[in-house]
């Protein structure tokens, strides 16, 4: 039998990446979050949206 999972568009989800210099790269749900990281780093890091 098909399933029948609600029918509409798959929800985007949104993650925020944070690239320090060094090259690692953490992933957070929210801005916020990712903010603080850099926060906490220097303001070294570079913040970007990723949508999956």
């Amino acid at each position: 039998m098909a399933c029948n999972c609600g029918g509409g568009t798959p929800r985007t989800v949104v993650v925020y990446h944070l690239t320090l210099p060094d090259g690692t790269v953490r992933r957070y749900v929210t801005y916020q979050e990712a903010e603080a990281a850099n926060r906490r780093a220097g303001f070294t890091g570079v913040i970007t949206t990723v949508a999956q």
